[in-house]
C-alpha cells in the first residue's frame, strides 16, 4: 500500500475538499482519500503507484493547485489481540 501527501493550495472549506476528494476518487482507483482545507493537504492511500503528472492535471483541472506530493510506504495500524 502507498500513502501519497499533496499539499494542496486553493482549498477553502468543506466543499473544495469534497472537489478534490471527488475528482481523485473519479480519475485513479484509491482505497481513500481524505482532504483537510485547514492543512492544505490531501492524503491518498492507493495499491498502485499513481503518476504525479496525471495527478497534478486532475486536481489542477478543479482550479486548485498541488504545491507538492510526497510518497511513503503504508502500513495499516491495527490493534492486535495477540499483541503484549
Amino acid at each position: 500500500m502507498l500513502k501519497i501527501t499533496l499539499q494542496v493550495d486553493g482549498m477553502m472549506c468543506g466543499m473544495c475538499e469534497s472537489h478534490v476528494n471527488d475528482v481523485v476518487r473519479k480519475t485513479f482507483q484509491v482505497k481513500k482519500v481524505t482532504s483537510s482545507h485547514s492543512k492544505g493537504q490531501t492524503i491518498i492511500l492507493t495499491e498502485n503507484d499513481i503518476d504525479e503528472g496525471a495527478l497534478r492535471s486532475a486536481i489542477g483541472a478543479t482550479g486548485y493547485e498541488v504545491k507538492a506530493l510526497s510518497k511513503e510506504p503504508y502500513e495499516k495500524k491495527g490493534f492486535s489481540l495477540f499483541h503484549r
